[in-house]
């Protein structure tokens, strides 16, 4: 099941009602219902503030040409094809946690 059919897949269960919350949603949904969520003054200027951020975040104005083995290559067409995106994106999604120190390696911890 790609991201598309799992996403249609939850909004399916939670328009029924069969939405399961896991231990940290359920915590969210509590807090919620406490009344511990504020609005913040000026919501849609927020909003826009972020995601004017997304946006200049998200924008791919450069082309980078690169040479690797078919061996790699392959790995990750694989690896995109199991996540439903294009290899690009998860090459450009890679690259974008490793520069911003995201990127974890599994095997360390």
């Amino acid at each position: 099941m790609n991201r598309y059919e799992r996403r249609a897949e939850v909004i399916r269960k939670a328009e029924a009602g069969e939405l399961e919350l896991d231990a940290e949603e359920r915590a969210i949904e509590e807090s919620f219902e406490r009344g511990e969520f504020k609005s913040i003054p000026n919501v849609e200027a927020e909003i826009e503030r972020y995601q004017e951020a997304a946006r200049a975040t998200l924008r791919k104005d450069k082309r980078v040409n690169i040479r690797m083995t078919s061996r790699d290559l392959e790995a990750i067409q694989l690896r995109a094809i199991e996540e439903g995106i294009p290899y690009q994106t998860l090459m450009a999604s890679v690259l974008h946690k490793y520069v911003t120190g995201r990127l974890v390696d599994k095997s360390s911890h």
